[in-house]
């Protein structure tokens, strides 16, 4: 029989593509069912303050208006789920609706169903809510001073809880060590800021209640809203379409889209709301929002003996599902790729008066990694080792895997020396440092920064996918994953092309509905491929089985001896004995065997994969404006063997983007009263086309044992390496004046204040930099 090329790792163009290309994509507000409601909510202006009249009177007589409600009118509405941080902490409820107080600007107090999104918005100028100011508090540090003002005074505390670790001799390798490095890192808020906010559109079917959202988990929605509105799950339909990005912030049922929920259900009619862009910059969860206080403890020969840290992690003014759980990723990762024995942490989440936190693409991974990173580049300035050659000696080594590290995190598999030599090898550092010395000696601020990474990917819950032969001999795969950019119609069709021995286009992949026979946790935290992939291989491999089996039953033969390939089963040395995938349909239907053509597998991983990786950044610093240009950005990441190196870089390159902009660009700021002055797209600052360099992306290949097909994810790995690359690669350009540490993001003007600041701090001449440079050079490790 002929053989099929196979298709997996290779980069066969996106079968996603043509449909959105051509403006076919379909989203949550190209959805107008005929008589649809529309539904708009009351936002408090305050950052904080008691809820005191409320009147929905007049806007319930108005024009068009089906329905007003407070908090008092959704007590039956329960409240939604929030994944503890640590065991027995206190938990607030998280209602729908803010009852009693407010706990940051946005917070939704009341909400308004009319006919039309025009008289909805006019009708909610009529509610007459009267609320009384109290104290703002939106800095973590003075949120934990003992006079601070409380936002649960039940609590007595704003701090919603505190996480100790500490393995290893980390007191006495401090004490024997022979440089201690400090440094107090922040890692800012940012806003998630998809080119689609959040929506939901929902109606009654009969008795059941179907929801369409805009999500990056199908199933988790039905699950909450069910949860929330007392119903079975099988009682909610689900579906998600297209989705114009999620990073996170859509990983988990919020507040609003219970609300559509429960309007659709009250009023027996079609219900929808669309968030706002400012909505959606104050309310949506935020990402990161950590204060990291760091010492690292190290020998003169660059060994590093211990780390610990003291982390801040911003709650913001209430907890949504993930908000506990993401800060504390960050200690168990902050030894990162070195073997570092000891290591202590204290975690503290805080309650402020600003928006809530949680996921953002990477999810207490890159906070991690920025902790380790910064701080080893730290460690190499005041040894004068090279940046370089301080990692390789003090990285794990690949007959160490798998290696459990301070965090009693096990990686699976890495070799992380391999792929930092690679970088240095494509990045052509030596030259770049040569180059460097060229522009320091002409007056020039040219910095090079280095950051490698490791980061927890997959987790360990069941997904589950079917593949079914159809009629007409095409595959059908039903995934649980909800893709939202990460191109799983076209690497889901690969895998199961190569089993039957098909073109990518004979493979149909179905995805976004939940009463689809599949699941899946959802799509992120860098685990489809490892999870939900591997649930298709399980999947197609069980089909592909049942259809041999089928052969032989037809062909009266042993299921040894028949081959599946080309999408032909055959007799093996038998040509004759043949029948096409269609043929073998139509036998199994005859036969009555029907059930046959389909199979059902669920895959769970026996533990997480840990993808990694080695980044570089060259950036040009302007003196005289502090405004920084990327010259080049070279990114070497391992993630297992690759489906499709297309749509691989495509998510590298998207993930290096915004890691480069929580570097250089973006960044929360929120007034002394609680008010957001990022709150929108003027105001917040996104990079463009026009502000990024080129990528160059290399990869190594180290499979992971945790799946049958080795792979580790890759979704996050360019957020987790490139905040700190670039980074590191700013702090070394401004090192020659003495800067050797600036709080993101490294703005013209915060660069150019600090330049101002070192010069008149300095008696020296300006010609002095090139002597500082040299003062400073780092010396090779032996």
């Amino acid at each position: 029989m002929a053989v099929t090329t196979p298709v997996f790792g290779t980069s066969i163009r996106r079968v996603e593509d043509p449909h959105l290309i051509r403006g076919a994509g379909r989203y949550v507000d190209d959805l107008q069912p005929a008589g649809c409601l529309h539904l708009v909510f009351l936002r408090s202006h305050l950052a904080h303050a008691t809820i005191g009249r409320i009147d929905l009177v007049a806007a319930r007589k108005a024009t068009g208006v089906a329905a007003v409600w407070s908090a008092a009118d959704l007590e039956n509405v329960k409240p939604l789920r929030i994944e503890e941080g640590v065991d027995g902490m206190t938990l607030p409820e998280r209602r729908v609706l803010a009852s009693g107080r407010v706990r940051h600007a946005g917070e939704a107090v009341a909400m308004l169903v009319a006919e039309s999104l025009t008289e909805a918005r006019d009708a909610l100028e009529l509610i007459e809510l009267d609320l009384e100011p109290l104290p703002v508090v939106t800095d973590m540090e003075r949120a934990l001073q003992e006079d601070a003002p409380l936002l649960y005074p039940d609590l007595g505390t704003n701090l919603a809880f505190r996480k100790e670790l500490k393995r290893g001799a980390v007191k006495r390798s401090f004490d024997r060590a022979d440089l201690v490095v400090r440094e107090r890192l922040v890692n800012q808020r940012l806003i998630p800021a998809p080119l689609e906010p959040r929506g939901a559109v929902a109606w009654m079917d009969g008795e059941r209640l179907t929801v369409q959202v805009s999500s990056q988990s199908t199933y988790g929605v039905r699950d909450t809203v069910a949860e929330c509105l007392g119903l079975e799950a099988d009682g909610v339909h689900v579906i998600v379409e297209d989705v114009g990005g999620g990073f996170g912030s859509k990983g988990g049922s919020m507040a609003e889209e219970i609300a559509v929920a429960e309007a659709a259900r009250r009023l027996g009619r079609p219900v929808k709301w669309i968030e706002e862009r400012s909505e959606n910059c104050a309310v949506t969860w935020h990402g990161r929002g950590q204060l990291q206080e760091v010492e690292l403890a190290a020998q003169r020969d660059g060994t590093v003996l211990a780390i610990r840290s003291r982390i801040l992690a911003d709650m913001g003014g209430h907890l949504e599902v993930y908000s506990a759980f993401i800060p504390l990723i960050t200690p168990d990762l902050q030894t990162g790729c070195y073997r570092i024995p000891a290591s202590q942490s204290s975690v503290l989440g805080v309650y402020t008066n600003t928006a809530p936190t949680g996921p953002y693409r990477g999810a207490g991974r890159p906070e991690a990694a920025f902790l380790i990173e910064r701080m080893m580049d730290r460690l190499a300035g005041e040894l004068g080792i090279d940046p370089v050659d301080l990692r390789l000696h003090n990285f794990i080594g690949p007959s160490d895997f798998p290696y459990t590290n301070a965090g009693k995190l096990t990686y699976d598999s890495g070799d992380y020396a391999r792929t930092l030599r690679r970088l240095v090898e494509v990045a052509g550092y030596e030259q770049l440092r040569a180059a460097q010395r060229r522009a320091r000696n002409s007056g020039k601020l040219q910095g090079i920064g280095i950051a490698t990474y490791v980061e927890i990917a997959a987790g360990t819950d069941a997904d589950q996918a079917t593949a079914r032969l159809e009629s007409d001999g095409t595959i059908t795969v039903v995934t649980g994953s909800t893709p939202h950019g990460q191109g799983h119609q076209t690497t889901w069709a690969q895998i199961a092309a190569d089993r039957f021995g098909v073109p990518v286009d004979r493979i149909k992949v179905v995805y976004g509905d939940s009463d689809l026979p599949a699941y899946a946790v959802g799509t992120f935290g860098s685990r489809s491929a490892a999870v939900s992939g591997s649930a298709v291989h399980e999947t197609v491999t069980a089909l592909s089985t049942q259809l041999r089996s089928l052969a032989a039953a037809a062909f009266e033969a042993a299921l040894a001896d028949i081959a599946l390939e080309t999408g032909r089963l055959q007799v093996r040395g038998v040509p004759a004995r043949a029948m096409s995938l269609e043929q073998l349909a139509t036998w199994a239907i005859e036969a009555r065997r029907q059930e046959e053509l389909s199979a059902q597998k669920e895959f769970a991983a026996p533990a997480e994969v840990f993808p990694f990786g080695a980044h570089l950044a060259q950036v040009d610093i302007d003196r005289e404006t502090g405004a920084v240009t990327v010259l080049r950005y070279v990114a070497v990441d391992d993630c297992g063997p690759v489906i499709n190196p297309m749509i691989v870089d495509g998510q590298v390159h998207g993930a290096i983007a915004q890691g480069l902009a929580q570097a250089l660009y973006e960044g929360v700021i929120y007034d002394e009263d609680g008010q957001l002055l990022t709150g929108n797209l003027t105001t917040y600052l996104l990079p463009t086309a026009a502000d990024l360099p080129m990528f160059e992306t290399e990869r190594t290949v180290t499979p992971s044992p945790n799946n049958p097909m080795g792979l580790k994810g890759i979704g996050e790995g360019g957020t987790t390496g490139s905040t700190p690359a670039v980074a590191n690669a700013v702090m070394d350009a401004l090192r020659p004046l003495g800067i050797h540490q600036l709080e993101m993001p490294l703005s013209p003007y915060r660069i150019w204040s600090a330049i101002r600041s070192a010069r008149a701090g300095s008696d020296a001449p300006r010609g002095s930099d090139q002597s500082q440079a040299r003062a400073r050079s780092s010396r090779r490790l032996p």
